[in-house]
């Protein structure tokens, strides 16, 4: 789902390939590899992001993106935690990503579910407003929620998350794992609202079918 946006066996995706894994098809994370600094930067050049972190899915990158806002949290947020996201998003099949994930069919059967995630509505700026208390650290949201349903936020939603998450000292974290690398007309579906998270998720059309995904971040949250 989502993973093919230049189709199947495009000759630029095959040729890539081919040219790399007559190189080099792995390397441990101890060590840098070229092709790895181009795409890092490449993804900075073209976004707001000032480090980026690399995984192998979806998930995982989500799980980093948590991981990270916990970290914040703990370390300049006052020892705040809590992660809101909406109702019919989807985030992930861990344990971590499944608790943020608003759908009980995807929840279902695993309790029990870790501590710290709590759902709002989407597409609802007071209700999310409200949802805010002394642990929350960030906001997770999907841009456009894709698994629910293609649900194209008001045009005011992005923003004013953004003027909440400032006011209230929380992170905005974008999941663009489905809408990310060009899916709306934009390279990054955050583009069309005028507005940048503090930490970002791809996957899917980044690796062209294969287990790539990235997790970007500003640098005052990736220190």
């Amino acid at each position: 789902i989502a993973v093919n946006s230049l189709g199947h066996a495009h000759p630029a995706v095959l040729r890539a390939i081919t040219t790399q894994a007559r190189k080099l098809i792995h390397v441990s994370n101890l060590y840098h590899i070229a092709p790895q600094s181009e795409l890092a930067q490449a993804l900075c050049r073209h976004s707001f992001a000032d480090k980026v972190f690399f995984c192998n899915s979806g998930a995982e990158a989500n799980e980093a993106a948590i991981k990270l806002a916990r970290r914040f949290g703990k370390e300049w947020g006052g020892g705040r935690y809590e992660i809101l996201s909406t109702y019919n998003s989807f985030h992930g099949r861990t344990l971590a990503t499944l608790t943020a994930t608003g759908q009980e069919k995807v929840r279902a059967g695993y309790d029990p579910l870790p501590a710290g995630f709590r759902q709002v509505p989407y597409n609802d700026l007071r209700a999310t407003e409200a949802a805010i208390d002394d642990t929350t650290v960030a906001i997770l949201v999907e841009p456009i929620q894709g698994e629910g349903g293609v649900v194209l936020p008001d045009p005011d939603y992005l923003p004013g998350l953004r003027r909440l998450c400032d006011d209230r000292g929380l992170l905005l974290i974008f999941d663009e794992v489905q809408v990310g690398m060009g899916r709306t007309g934009k390279l990054f579906a955050y583009e069309h609202f005028g507005v940048e998270p503090d930490i970002m998720t791809l996957a899917k059309a980044i690796g062209g079918g294969l287990p790539l995904g990235a997790m970007l971040a500003k640098e005052k949250v990736a220190r």
